[in-house]
């Protein structure tokens, strides 16, 4: 279960590393695998200056877009937790660490890899797209 001040680690390659939950968007109490919450970035990847200027009539580089910063404000999608969840067969899954992604406004994923195992609740709960991106689902 996720609260408030809880530190999750971002298993996506959006440029982000750790992240704190602010609030659960459901508006219950705790976030459990599968629901959106919204995070802070507490620690990023930091961003290389560009050397070369775009020359002019070229499109920006696609890299560009994934500008994650420290203190920046998004959603997330909890896909691991410390705390055991309880399958529909009687089966208690858990993991080691907290986990998320980050999603844009639209809630999609905001980076185009998964890095780490997910949970199978995410499939039934209509997250497809981030079952399609991980590796492997547990």
């Amino acid at each position: 279960m996720i609260q408030l001040k809880t530190i999750l680690n971002v298993i996506d390659n959006s440029g982000a590393i750790l992240a704190e939950c602010i609030r659960v968007a459901h508006g219950g109490r705790y976030g459990r695998i599968g629901d959106v919450i919204t995070v802070v970035i507490k620690k990023a990847r930091p961003i290389s200056p560009i050397t070369e200027k775009p020359s002019s009539g070229s499109a920006a580089n696609p890299a560009t877009k994934l500008l994650i910063r420290k203190g920046e404000v998004k959603k997330a999608l909890i896909v691991r937790t410390c705390k055991e969840t309880r399958r529909p067969d009687g089966r208690y899954i858990k993991f080691d660490d907290n986990a998320c992604i980050l999603l844009n406004n639209r809630l999609e994923p905001l980076a185009t890899r998964v890095l780490g195992v997910v949970g199978n609740e995410l499939r039934s709960k209509k997250w497809g797209k981030v079952v399609s991106l991980a590796p492997r689902i547990v």
